[in-house]
């Protein structure tokens, strides 16, 4: 996603760059068919997955950076060619930069999407965890000045909301809703509206075991089944990280989404 982003800024300012693409890929390969890096006289960003296929990688983009023949495309097996061990077969493409903008790259199939509802500092911290994974978020905040200083990956889709509990309706089938707002108050009403819909997926509440009995009882009350409470996912995070920074909170639960999916 930032590398997007890196890509149309190069190209504005008319900064000399070729695109490695990974084209195809066969067997034991360190990054999927797809992945991308940009290749400047010097720097480089993104990755095709490190180790020696990407040192000669760079090496043949630098080479057509300095206008000598290099073939579009390099076709490789890992082992016998470049004696790595994953043994796998890749295509890598070069472009030049002015011949490929970034507009017409195909987007990643999205890991999972996700509903956030709170821009706290343990939803600022997932939101730069999310930074580099393919996702699509809608981040949910009712506080005018929520989303104030942040700057928002391309995936991420920042909503000012007047009552944040009526964009639970918005997510799209199958989406995570992760819950963190400000007042617990208005956590009732999301995770309530979330219960609501059998066909989303994870819903996770931040809080302690004693939040989550104090919200199974007020669920129950409003008319919620067995069933449905079983969903709600409290304390969130992926079972064995332990920290409460909200950098390590980030890092539990975007790994528990990926686990998930």
């Amino acid at each position: 996603m930032r590398l997007a982003a890196t890509a149309a800024l190069w190209r504005r300012e008319r900064r000399p760059a070729v695109v490695v693409e990974l084209r195809a890929v066969r067997g034991s390969v360190p990054r999927e068919a797809g992945t991308r890096m940009l290749v400047a006289a010097d720097s480089v960003e993104g990755t095709i997955g490190g180790g020696h296929l990407e040192l000669k990688a760079i090496e043949r983009a630098r080479a057509l950076l300095r206008g000598e023949a290099v073939e579009p495309e390099w076709a490789v097996p890992l082992g016998p060619a470049l004696g790595q061990c994953c043994g796998g077969h890749a295509t890598l493409a070069f472009l030049p930069l002015s011949d490929c903008p970034p507009e017409t790259w195909p987007l990643p199939a999205p890991r999972f999407v996700l509903q956030l509802h709170g821009a706290g500092h343990v939803g600022r911290a997932i939101v730069r965890v999310l930074d580099e994974i393919p996702c699509r978020v809608q981040w949910v905040d009712e506080r005018d000045d929520a989303f104030a200083g942040v700057e928002l990956p391309p995936q991420v889709q920042a909503v000012a909301a007047a009552a944040a509990a009526d964009e639970v309706a918005r997510a799209p089938a199958g989406a995570c809703v992760l819950v963190m707002t400000h007042r617990h108050d208005l956590d009732l009403e999301i995770v309530h509206a979330a219960l609501a819909r059998p066909e989303l997926g994870l819903i996770c509440l931040i809080g302690s075991r004693t939040k989550r009995e104090r919200f199974l009882a007020r669920l129950a009350a409003r008319g919620h089944s067995a069933e449905a409470l079983a969903r709600l996912v409290c304390p969130i995070g992926l079972p064995g990280i332990a920290g409460k920074e909200p950098a390590v909170i980030a890092v539990a639960v975007v790994a528990q989404l990926l686990a998930r999916g």
